[in-house]
C-alpha cells in the first residue's frame, strides 16, 4: 500500500510507506551552516514531517563548488552548532560525510557514496527555490536525478517552471540568512530567536563571527 501525501505539497506525490519499499526513506538538507540558523531547522522539519520521512540529516559542506566562494569558520564549530541545534528534535541528525572527505563538496560525488553505503535508502535531496532554478549547472545533474529525489521548497520571486522532476512544497517563508546573521553579529546587533539559543550561546562564548566571518 502507498502512502499519498498532499497537505502542502502542490500536487499529490506518492511516497511508498517503508512497510511497503522495504527501504528506509530520509531527507539530505546540504549547506555551510555558518551558522545554522531557524529558516534550516524549519525547513528541515518541514520536509521531513510532510513527506513523512524517517530522518532528516543537515549536511555541512567542506567546500562549495560555488563561483562565488565563501569563508567558513572551522569545521568542528559548526558541527557542534548543528549538533546543538538538532539535539531536542528526534526527526533530525547530522551527516558528516562530506567534511570526511574534503576537497569541493559535489553533490553528485557525495551522493554516489551514500547511496552504495546504503542501498535500502531512498533519498530526498532538499533545495530552496532558488537553488532549483540553478540544477542546469550541476555537476553531473542526470545521473544524480537517477540517485535521489529532489525535494524544492518555495521560495517568493523564484520560478517554480523547471524541466526536472521536483517534489514542490509550500513551507513558511523565513528570510534569514547566515551572511546576514554574521554581519549582526559582528555590529553587535541582537540575533535572539532569529537562531537556537543555545547555537547564540556557543557563538557567545567562543567569540565567533566577531569579524563578521
Amino acid at each position: 500500500m502507498k502512502q499519498q501525501v498532499m497537505n502542502n505539497v502542490e500536487t499529490f506525490v506518492e511516497v511508498e510507506s517503508q512497510s511497503s519499499s522495504k527501504k528506509k526513506q530520509v531527507g539530505i538538507l546540504g549547506g555551510t551552516f555558518n551558522p545554522v540558523h531557524i529558516a534550516h531547522l524549519i525547513m528541515a522539519d518541514q520536509v521531513g514531517t510532510s513527506l513523512g520521512l524517517e530522518k532528516v540529516y543537515l549536511m555541512p559542506s567542506n567546500e562549495p563548488p560555488h563561483v562565488d566562494h565563501k569563508e567558513t569558520i572551522a569545521a568542528s564549530h559548526r558541527v557542534k552548532m548543528l549538533e546543538l541545534a538538532t539535539a531536542d528534535n528526534p526527526l533530525l541528525a547530522i551527516e558528516k560525510s562530506e567534511l570526511e572527505r574534503e576537497g569541493k563538496s559535489y553533490t553528485y560525488d557525495t551522493m554516489k557514496i551514500l547511496t552504495e553505503k546504503y542501498p535500502e535508502t531512498d533519498f530526498y535531496f532538499i533545495l530552496g527555490g532558488d537553488m532549483v532554478a540553478d540544477l542546469p549547472n550541476w555537476h553531473k545533474i542526470d545521473e544524480l536525478l537517477q540517485m535521489v529525489h529532489f525535494v524544492g521548497v518555495k521560495r517568493p520571486n523564484y520560478p517554480r517552471q523547471t524541466t526536472y522532476p521536483i517534489i514542490w512544497l509550500d513551507v513558511p517563508d523565513m528570510n534569514v540568512s547566515s551572511t546576514d546573521l554574521r554581519k549582526k553579529i559582528a555590529q553587535g546587533c541582537s540575533v535572539n530567536y532569529l537562531l537556537p539559543k543555545n547555537v547564540l550561546h556557543y557563538i557567545q562564548e567562543k567569540g565567533l563571527y566577531l569579524n563578521g566571518v
